[in-house]
């Protein structure tokens, strides 16, 4: 039974505050938190990306980038990255991880989402939409936990 996920991506300021933001927002019960492969500790999320997620009634305000580490993986059940090459990097450094390390985009195509940080507001558009839809489709298939026997 799924009850822990980690979103991940490289700064946690963009990408993977707003999936976990997403996906928690579909998955009641479930933990959704954040952290980046190397994140700006302690730094808000990206002024386009509060913005953007704002747009959509989504709220990064309270975000505070944190950094991923073995204890904090240790107790997740799932492991969303944004870009394989997270994936590679993770299983490389604990090997103990890669059956729970998957895409966020595991269900809409699997390539990856890029990183909009530093991009335009129409880039960040195309990115929220992405990892939205990403995140409906994870909803499917990992069902709110109040609603499993």
């Amino acid at each position: 039974m799924i009850e822990h996920v980690l979103v991940v991506c490289v700064g946690n300021i963009c990408r993977s505050p707003l999936g976990a933001q997403l996906l928690a927002a579909r998955l009641p019960g479930i933990a959704v938190t954040s952290a980046g492969l190397a994140a700006l500790v302690g730094q808000p999320a990206d002024p386009r990306s509060l913005e953007t997620a704002a747009r959509h009634g989504v709220d990064l305000t309270g975000h505070l980038a944190r950094q991923f580490t073995p204890a904090l993986a240790a107790d997740q059940d799932l492991i969303l990255v944004m870009e394989p090459h997270h994936k590679h990097e993770i299983a490389a450094a604990m090997p103990q991880l890669s059956g729970r390390v998957m895409l966020f985009d595991h269900w809409t195509g699997a390539r990856g989402i890029a990183d909009p940080y530093r991009r335009s507001p129409e880039f960040h558009e195309i990115i929220f939409q992405r990892i939205s839809d990403a995140a409906q489709t994870w909803a499917t298939h990992l069902p709110p936990r109040e609603a499993r026997s």
